[in-house]
């Protein structure tokens, strides 16, 4: 019996518009009327995966940054797990050639959560994300020198081609005991992102603790999701499900397939996973 689903937001929750189809919503509706806890699992900050919810339950938790930290819809702290300033500043050392697709993430309210010095924004999709999130993005002179507490992550994004070039680098790199290294790609975009957190922090870490925190065992969750940074989760679960739009990667791990975000293959997983099988 499922007791417990994690969700991720873009291209699972959200259809290719960046839509939450009505299916999705009636579906998630009927699985929290049921006693199922819903957890958002996203890449995405705290502030920006709040911009996705809309008409979803308020009994929501979101785990954000990749795992790094989970909090209530309401902004009740769960969970919160940083990066160390000395080994984010390694990491900005290894990765100079690659400044200007680099920004440095921190757990505020508002202001300077997300600070830069270098980044070009002319990138259709950085310019539509900073024209979302502007007022949670700063500007410094050097990242370095912003690093006056722990961030969550270091984090790059740009074509796909250079994002593996710098999670290859980081791999290989002396520092890489220390680190998570998460990639998430849109090849039809040639868009992608890495996230760097501290070693041990993917989704399917944040969700084992979450879980635990809710009294819920390994066996009773299921994660959907369709990228590489939701494989920590959808290996972890009980229950993993792809959806049809997944990255192509995901479908060599045996995991149950479900329709594409255009749909409502989420809808579709928690029926036949959750409403069906406790009806």
């Amino acid at each position: 019996m499922i007791r417990l689903v994690a969700i991720d937001i873009d291209g699972t929750l959200l259809d290719s518009r960046g839509r939450v189809p009505a299916a999705n919503i009636e579906a998630i509706d009927q699985a929290v009327a049921r006693g199922v806890k819903v957890v958002i699992a996203t890449g995405r900050s705290f502030h920006f995966a709040l911009q996705a919810l809309g008409q979803l339950p308020d009994s929501i938790t979101l785990i954000v940054h990749n795992g790094a930290i989970a909090r209530s819809r309401a902004g009740e702290t769960l969970l919160r797990r940083l990066l160390p300033q000395a080994t984010a500043l390694e990491v900005l050392g290894a990765t100079v050639a690659w400044r200007d697709a680099a920004t440095a993430v921190f757990d505020r309210p508002l202001a300077g959560q997300l600070v830069y010095d270098l980044m070009d924004w002319s990138h259709p999709n950085r310019r539509r994300f900073k024209e979302r999130n502007h007022q949670i993005i700063q500007a410094v002179a050097r990242l370095e020198d912003a690093m006056v507490e722990d961030p969550v992550q270091i984090a790059f994004n740009g074509c796909v081609d250079e994002m593996r070039a710098i999670a290859a680098h980081l791999a290989a790199h002396a520092i890489a005991p220390d680190l998570e290294v998460l990639l998430t790609e849109y090849p039809s975009r040639d868009f992608s992102m890495v996230d760097v957190c501290a070693a041990g922090i993917t989704k399917g870490t944040g969700l084992a603790e979450v879980a635990a925190l809710f009294g819920v065992a390994q066996g009773e969750v299921m994660a959907i999701g369709d990228n590489h940074n939701d494989l920590g989760m959808l290996r972890w679960a009980g229950t993993g499900v792809i959806m049809g739009n997944a990255e192509p990667e995901l479908f060599q791990d045996g995991f149950y397939v479900t329709g594409s975000n255009d749909k409502a293959g989420l809808a579709q997983a928690i029926e036949r996973f959750i409403l069906h099988s406790s009806a």
